[in-house]
């Protein structure tokens, strides 16, 4: 109870820092095991400053290693975009794509509060409900906006349907390929029977980046990636 209370004051006094320094370019690498082969994910975050705020984007790609590569030759690339506010990002366009497939596609429409969702040929207009993100945006939100101690409900877009989903927030130290680390646990609670999961951990000590994700996914596919290296950089 007490680490979860000083979540948000940690959170405070390491704003009122990275307001003046906020990070420029942020590297992560990740391993990544499945229940049929291993692989490698490098995410780049960069932030810009542009007429008296901050916008941003993220990249990242995935690659199967090994004899996995032989399975699934094909890279799954996703991106975010958007701008940094206080409530956190707030994303303008969002897209993944796997191999030479087409891509599922997110536009954020703030103004009027529609999301359009792209996919597979068909194009969807759903409201737009506040702070709504993408699921690489999320992973990097709470850099910039503080969580709740116990519960967060948020709704988040996979590219071709969105949904509300909630997290129960607690706390782990865990082990690392670069060390120990104390983090703060998302876990999405998922409706009884289902075969979905997905659980972040942020790191509490590193501008809360996401060190470890793991999902099962609609194929029923496990995912677990875990971070192996990180380079941060502030503008000169």
């Amino acid at each position: 109870m007490k680490f979860l209370l000083s979540i948000l004051l940690l959170w405070i006094l390491s704003f009122s820092v990275s307001a003046t320094e906020i990070p420029s370019r942020i590297e992560i690498s990740y391993a990544v095991s499945t229940d049929i082969g291993q692989g490698e994910i490098n995410e780049v975050m960069e932030i810009k400053h542009i007429n008296g705020g901050h916008s941003y984007t993220i990249n990242s790609e995935a690659q199967a290693s090994g004899v996995f590569k032989i399975i699934e030759p094909n890279s799954i690339v996703r991106h975010s975009e958007g701008t940094i506010t206080k409530q956190g990002l707030r994303p303008t366009r969002a897209y993944e794509k796997r191999g030479k497939k087409e891509p599922g596609l997110a536009v954020f429409d703030w103004k009027n509060h529609v999301i359009t969702l792209q996919h597979k040929g068909h194009q969807v207009q759903e409201k737009l409900p506040e702070g709504t993100l993408d699921r690489l945006s999320l992973s990097y939100n709470f850099m910039f906006a503080p969580l709740p101690e116990h519960h967060l409900d948020r709704y988040v877009t996979n590219g071709h349907s969105l949904q509300l989903s909630h997290y129960k927030v607690t706390e782990e130290v865990i082990s690392t390929p670069i060390g120990k680390m104390e983090t703060v646990v998302l876990t999405r609670q998922e409706e009884k029977n289902s075969k979905l999961k997905r659980k972040l951990w942020l790191a509490l000590n590193n501008h809360m980046l996401p060190v470890r994700i793991v999902s099962v996914e609609d194929n029923g596919r496990e995912i677990d990636k875990i971070v192996t290296g990180i380079n941060i950089s502030y503008k000169a």
